[in-house]
């Protein structure tokens, strides 16, 4: 039997005077979900989230949660958690002052220290927000998101204002907070790695549209369309021919995740290919351009000598190539063949 969504989205449209920021979304989240919105700046994302939190209002469409039409009503009647990118803490307020703030009842203060204990951090509940790290605000906002008990959280952009090494680290701890606690989550970034990461389910976002929506791996590994590959990390986009389970490329033989037939556009990620030597070793002939070491890989940018085409391997952080060495270049991953921008792949058995 499958399960009943809890936040459904049902055609929802929104501008700002001429502009359509949102063009129709449908979306559904499940209950106990991580799912991400990621997308480039202005493609509609935080509008979509502030749709959702009632802060802005659609011109047309549905927010229903567990069935319920939350579209008419404000937000502080629709049950929903907000963290926002800042974290909007009160200065002049402890720790425990901040997730009480909004709380009712006689046992409010009880709550609040419940859910600081949740989130690690009882320790620093007498503490105000200048006396806390950057990571710690994060967790308070979290706190406060949660101690109502709201059957969805919305997080814009959480981790942004984090440093490089305490983003990970926090990343996983508000991770494991959400799925020890059951809570539903859904999460806007700009950031491919986080969206990867953290969510169970991403949806890719393009000028007011969802271009793709599904598991990271899917998402990833078999992108529908060149924004979606590209905007999921690197790729090296390609004309050829499709064979079925296989295309014919300037790179020789792709094998194809899903058969295709007829002029194809293929995505074929870095890791996909390998550099071997130039002597006579199966592969393609090129000239390594330039080489980015980045600690745990390298990635080259190779010219083809023939035909003249420049991509992008990666390879083992002990890769000998250095500019200007001659190597020959291997297929060892499968290519996904795209849809879109007037590229459709016809898929068939003959």
């Amino acid at each position: 039997m499958e399960r009943a969504p809890l936040l459904e989205l049902r055609g929802l449209r929104k501008r700002f005077g001429e502009h359509e920021v949102l063009k129709g979304i449908d979306l559904w989240v499940y209950p106990g979900e991580i799912l991400a919105l990621l997308g480039p700046s202005g493609c509609g994302k935080t509008t979509l989230l502030r749709v959702v939190a009632g802060l802005e209002t659609p011109e047309a469409g549905e927010v229903l949660l567990e069935g319920r039409d939350l579209t008419p009503l404000p937000p502080e009647r629709r049950g929903i958690g907000f963290v926002f990118q800042d974290y909007a803490l009160f200065p002049h307020l402890t720790a425990l002052g901040n997730v009480a703030f909004g709380l009712r009842g006689k046992d409010r203060l009880e709550r609040a220290k419940r859910a600081l204990e949740r989130v690690g951090m009882t320790l620093f509940q007498d503490r105000r927000p200048g006396e806390l790290s950057g990571g710690q605000q994060q967790r308070v906002a979290l706190a406060r998101a949660l101690a109502p008990g709201p059957k969805l959280v919305l997080l814009d952009e959480p981790f942004s204002s984090l440093d490089a090494s305490l983003r990970a680290s926090t990343r996983e701890e508000v991770r494991k907070i959400l799925k020890e606690t059951g809570t539903t989550a859904l999460l806007v970034t700009h950031d491919q790695e986080e969206a990867l990461s953290f969510a169970d389910r991403l949806g890719v976002m393009r000028g007011g549209r969802l271009e793709q929506v599904g598991t990271p791996e899917e998402v990833y590994l078999k992108p529908k369309t060149p924004f979606v590959a590209q905007f999921l990390g690197r790729t090296n986009l390609l004309h050829g021919e499709g064979r079925g389970a296989y295309a014919e490329t300037c790179l020789g033989r792709v094998p194809l995740a899903e058969a295709a037939f007829g002029p194809a556009f293929l995505s074929l990620r870095p890791e996909a290919l390998r550099l071997l030597p130039d002597t006579g070793e199966p592969g393609v002939l090129g000239v390594v351009l330039a080489r980015e070491f980045k600690g745990h890989d390298l990635t080259y940018r190779v010219r083809l000598l023939a035909p003249e085409k420049e991509i992008l391997v990666q390879e083992g952080p002990e890769s000998p190539f250095r500019v200007g060495d001659r190597v020959r270049v291997g297929v060892v991953g499968v290519g996904v063949a795209l849809e879109g921008e007037g590229r459709r792949v016809p898929v068939g058995t003959d």
